[in-house]
């Protein structure tokens, strides 16, 4: 049994030793959309695939595919959405996972406000919290579809303020609101909310939260180790879904993940997670860069095999 155990002990030392270091780059502060990512660092999935990830969080949220793209972490955490302005802004980007397969966007508004439907926004205020060309883009396909336009409601920037604004009466509606995150706030702040889904409403589906890396020097062998590793994360999180919680919580300091808020949205976090991070639908991104084409936000579509891992 000792030798077993000095056998043990030294593959341990022996693994760490030669682990490649790897640094990831979140594009926020530690939640459950990182479910994934926390539970493969804190199983040891990242280790056994012989990867050492640290993994940092970003002061400004836009800066985590910047700085890979400028060579100073290997991989970060963004959108969709962000990568493909970001690709025809020649920055040297491409997509390696999925963490998040569907929109997690919506415009929401409250329940008890007679709301049957986005018509029922004209002339009413829309908060939202950055912009980009996304807003006019998304919202005005979604207000759309329901026969107004973007001209009919007044845009206000609310900051980072979104449920808050809604429930102060503020706006009468806020778009970027997450479904598994907003939809809880205003729950706690005893507001019930009701949420308008962006891929219902004629906006192109697309994934929320994706893992990107430097196209120029990608290292494509540590790739497949840590989609390996977030693969059977996400499995194991699904299967396991409180065991994965307790994990989750457990990371850095605890106090600070295990709230209620992070409780609740969990649940709803758990049917969003990709269960194979390595798989990309071209298609999928080809339709949503067309939509941005279409209204605006790029002029012209990049080509998938440029900004997608082969």
């Amino acid at each position: 049994m000792k030798k077993i155990l000095a056998f043990m002990a030294l593959t341990f030392i022996t693994q760490s030793a030669y682990a490649q270091n790897v640094t990831l780059m979140l594009d926020w502060f530690v939640n459950p959309d990182h479910g994934p990512i926390i539970v493969a660092k804190q199983q040891g999935l990242f280790k056994a695939q012989g990867l050492e990830v640290d993994i940092k969080e970003p002061a400004d949220p836009s800066m985590p595919p910047k700085l890979v793209a400028a060579g100073k972490f290997d991989l970060a955490v963004t959108y969709q959405p962000q990568l493909i302005r970001d690709v025809v802004e020649q920055l040297p980007l491409t997509r390696v996972s999925t963490l998040i397969a569907t929109p997690l966007n919506t415009v929401m508004v409250l329940a008890d406000k007679g709301y049957e439907s986005l018509a029922d926004l004209k002339g009413k205020k829309v908060g939202y919290a950055f912009d980009g060309g996304l807003v006019d883009a998304t919202v005005g396909t979604m207000l759309s579809k329901n026969g107004i336009s973007i001209k009919d409601v007044e845009l206000i920037n609310v900051g980072w303020s979104l449920s808050a604004s809604l429930a102060a009466g503020k706006v009468d509606a806020i778009y970027g609101g997450y479904r598994n995150f907003e939809m809880h706030q205003l729950k706690m702040e005893g507001f019930q909310g009701k949420a308008f889904y962006v891929e219902e409403e004629g906006v192109p589906p697309y994934d929320e939260l994706i893992v990107v890396a430097n196209s120029k020097s990608v290292d494509k062998e540590m790739v497949a180790k840590f989609n390996r590793a977030l693969e059977l994360a996400t499995q194991y999180t699904v299967n396991h879904p409180q065991q994965a919680w307790e994990l989750f919580k457990s990371y850095g300091d605890g106090e600070k993940l295990d709230t209620e808020l992070n409780r609740l949205a969990w649940q709803d976090t758990l049917v969003r997670f990709s269960l194979r991070p390595k798989a990309a639908d071209r298609a999928r991104y080809d339709n949503y860069a067309q939509f941005l084409v279409d209204n605006g936000v790029i002029k012209t579509k990049p080509n998938t095999d440029s900004y997608i891992l082969d």
